[in-house]
């Protein structure tokens, strides 16, 4: 089963009340599973995962705030999107959801298992830690603009224009995927360009919060420079009950570079976690929400 939740609009500077204004496909059966992407992402990008995951569990891909087809929002925090998830998961009844996220989804779901633990009986983060990055994406932004200011009548033309500021290899197909064509032929994104970049420093943030011992798994490449010592040991005091998995020769986009070891990992890990009872939340916890 898929379905296909809301329609995209704007909602610049307002406050998303409800997460079923989130734009979500829906597969499979079983305990639900949330996947959230990364930064110029999708929910579609980790559909190689969930057509792992949807014969054991409900699998939800969301895209986030000011990405795909859900609304945008002027000013947005970590804390925004996080708050955003928790309003799809109350919406819906899910009541209680493991969560996976890859890079900028990594840091929503540590988010929001520390903002709303009672929502959450496992998270899995993929190459992100929870600690605040350097900048590290002008060149993108730059390229972004120049799609915008081009308004390319192809998805070649488009790649054109990025492949002059832009050398990394698979960089500029994965962001043609969020390319379309609006009503006057030209192809244009479907995230919120200028909001991303207006809240860039937001989303290089650390996640903040009370140390929660929920079962976590943290998976990453080993030749990427996105989890290193110090984030492993922040990760650590976070999530007291947190494992670490590192798979060899791959970088940042290891859900792309080593899809069966990563949706192996990912598979074994909520296997485990989530055959035992659900995860109990603190009444002292509960009572702060």
């Amino acid at each position: 089963m898929v379905t296909n939740l809301a329609a995209n609009e704007e909602q610049s500077g307002s406050d998303l009340s409800s997460g079923e204004s989130l734009y979500a496909s829906v597969s499979g059966a079983g305990s639900p599973i949330i996947l959230l992407h990364g930064l110029f992402g999708m929910g579609s990008n980790l559909g190689g995962l969930a057509r792992a995951l949807a014969p054991e569990f409900e699998v939800h891909q969301l895209d986030l705030l000011n990405h795909g087809r859900s609304p945008w929002q002027a000013k947005t925090s970590l804390d925004d999107l996080a708050r955003s998830v928790a309003n799809y998961i109350g919406s819906h009844s899910l009541k209680s959801v493991a969560v996976l996220g890859h890079s900028l989804g990594g840091k929503v779901a540590m988010q929001l298992a520390l903002a709303w633990p009672q929502y959450v009986n496992a998270v899995a983060v993929a190459d992100i830690a929870p600690v605040t990055y350097p900048s590290s994406h002008d060149t993108v932004f730059a390229a972004l603009e120049a799609v915008d200011s081009a308004r390319p009548a192809s998805r070649a033309e488009a790649g054109e224009i990025m492949r002059e500021l832009l050398t990394e290899p698979n960089l500029v197909p994965f962001l043609a995927l969020s390319l379309k064509r609006d009503e006057a032929g030209a192809y244009v994104w479907r995230f919120n360009v200028k909001a991303l970049r207006d809240n860039y420093e937001e989303f290089r943030a650390a996640p903040t919060g009370s140390a929660f011992d929920v079962p976590a798994l943290f998976v990453y490449g080993l030749n990427s420079n996105y989890v290193d010592d110090q984030g492993i040991a922040r990760a650590s005091e976070l999530f007291p009950a947190a494992r670490f998995e590192g798979i060899a020769d791959t970088g940042h986009w290891l859900h792309a570079e080593k899809p069966q070891q990563f949706n192996a990992a990912v598979l074994a890990f909520f296997r485990e976690s989530l055959r035992a009872s659900p995860h109990q939340i603190p009444k002292e916890r509960e009572s702060q929400q």
